[in-house]
C-alpha cells in the first residue's frame, strides 16, 4: 500500500530545516562541550508518588519559590516546559499566521526564527552590528506588523551582553505596538545584567527563564515566563492543561530550595573560574585566532582551521559545537564549560593539533 505523507504536510514544514539541537546532531565522544549543560548532574531525590492523578496546572509551591527567588509578583510567572515552549507560546498567542511577524538579531539562538516559521509568521531578522550589539536603527524601521523582539541575553552563541540602555529605549520605542522578549537563559552566569526590574516601568517587556543552565537540571525540560500579569493570563488560555508531569513539579520545587539555590550559586561561581582559567590557557595556543570574552557558561573561539580542528577533535571524543557558517562568526567554534579534567584533555588535544604540520594533517 503506497501511503504519500507529502500530500498531507503543511508546505512550509516539508520545506523547512529542523534546529539542530546538540543532541540531534549526535556525534560520538566522552567529553560533551557542545550543548551549554552543567558538567556536573544535581543530585535530587524524589519522593512518593501518587502518578494516577493529573498534577496541578501550575504549581503554586514552584511559582511562589521562584517568585522569591527573582523578586516578583507570582501572578507574574508562568512555570513551562523549558523556555523553548516559551518562545513557542508568545508566538502562537501573539501572533497572526500570514499578517504578523517577529524580529531576531542574528547571530543568535535559532529557534525564535524555527518557531516562527512553524506557524507562519515572518521573521525580521535584524542582524546585530559587527561587535554584536543591537542594530537599533534597523530595528525601529522594521516595526510594521511585529508583535515581538527576541533578545537573547547573555547571547547565545556569542556571549556577549545586551546593553541594558538599549533594551530600555526598544522597550519605549515598542509600547503597546510590541513585546520585547528577553530571553534570560544563562542569566545566572553574570546576574548583574538581568532585565527583572524593568518589570515594574515596563508592562511590554517578558522574560524566559530556565532551570536547565545554572541549576543543572537541563533533563528536566523546566522553565518560565516572567511578564506582566495580563501577558499571563493570556498565555495561560494557551498552555497545555498539564504541562508539567508530578516528578518534575516536586524536582523543581526541591531545586528551587534556598539551600539547593545557594549550592547553585556556588557552582557557577566555580564555572565562572574555571571558564576564566580556559579563556586565559587558549589565548596562548597558536592555532587560535582570538578568544571572545563570554558572560556566560561558554566561550565561543575563532580558530585559522575551524572545520580541521572540529574535526580532529572529535576523532578524539570532544565534542564542541560548530558556529563556522553563521553571519559575523566565520571561524567560530563554540566550548562550554565543562570540568577541570574536561577543559584540560581539551587544551591538550589542541595543543597537539597545533604541533603538526597543519598543512599536512589537512590533506590526509
Amino acid at each position: 500500500m503506497n501511503f504519500d505523507i507529502k500530500c498531507l504536510v503543511r508546505e512550509r514544514i516539508l520545506k523547512m530545516i529542523p534546529y539542530q539541537s546538540a543532541r540531534r546532531l549526535g556525534g560520538h565522544g566522552n567529553i560533551w562541550l557542545n550543548a551549554n549543560e552543567l558538567p556536573i548532574s544535581t543530585e535530587l531525590k524524589l519522593k512518593h508518588h501518587n502518578l494516577n492523578r493529573y498534577p496541578d496546572f501550575q504549581p503554586c509551591d514552584v511559582i511562589v519559590k521562584y517568585a522569591d527567588y527573582v523578586n516578583c509578583q507570582t501572578d507574574q510567572i508562568l512555570v513551562l516546559r523549558g523556555a523553548d515552549e516559551g518562545i513557542e507560546l508568545l508566538i502562537r498567542a501573539f501572533c497572526e499566521p500570514g499578517l504578523d511577524a517577529i524580529i531576531s538579531c542574528p547571530p543568535t539562538y535559532d529557534m525564535y526564527g524555527i518557531c516562527a516559521e512553524i506557524f507562519g509568521v515572518k521573521n525580521k531578522q535584524c542582524n546585530t552590528k559587527t561587535n554584536w550589539n543591537l542594530n537599533l536603527l534597523q530595528i525601529l524601521s522594521n516595526l510594521n506588523q511585529v508583535k515581538l523582539i527576541y533578545i537573547c541575553n547573555p547571547n547565545n552563541p556569542t556571549g556577549n551582553i545586551i546593553d541594558i540602555s538599549d533594551i530600555k529605549y526598544l522597550l519605549k520605542m515598542t509600547l503597546n505596538k510590541a513585546l520585547v522578549v528577553i530571553d534570560e537563559a544563562y542569566i545566572e552566569f553574570s546576574n548583574q545584567y538581568t532585565a527583572v526590574s524593568l518589570l515594574s516601568i515596563f508592562p511590554n517587556i517578558v522574560i524566559l527563564r530556565t532551570l536547565s543552565k545554572a541549576f543543572g537540571l537541563a533533563g528536566l525540560r523546566c522553565g518560565f515566563i516572567i511578564a506582566h500579569p495580563e501577558v499571563i493570563k493570556v498565555l495561560s488560555k494557551i498552555l497545555a492543561p498539564y504541562p508539567l508531569s508530578s516528578p518534575v513539579i516536586e524536582i523543581a520545587s526541591i531545586a528551587l530550595q534556598k539551600n539547593n539555590i545557594q549550592l547553585m550559586k556556588n557552582r557557577v561561581l566555580e564555572l565562572i573560574e574555571n571558564k576564566n582559567w580556559l579563556s586565559h590557557e587558549l589565548k596562548k595556543i597558536k592555532i587560535i585566532e582570538h578568544v571572545f570574552k563570554s558572560f556566560a557558561n561558554y566561550i565561543l573561539v575563532k580558530f585559522f582551521y575551524p572545520e580541521l580542528v572540529f574535526n580532529f577533535l572529535i576523532k578524539k571524543g570532544i565534542v564542541l559545537r560548530n558556529q563556522n557558517t553563521k553571519l559575523y562568526l566565520s571561524g567560530c567554534i563554540r566550548i562550554s564549560i565543562g570540568t577541570r579534567f574536561e577543559c584540560l584533555e581539551l587544551l591538550k588535544s589542541l595543543k597537539e593539533l597545533s604541533y603538526m604540520e597543519i598543512d599536512k594533517y589537512d590533506k590526509s
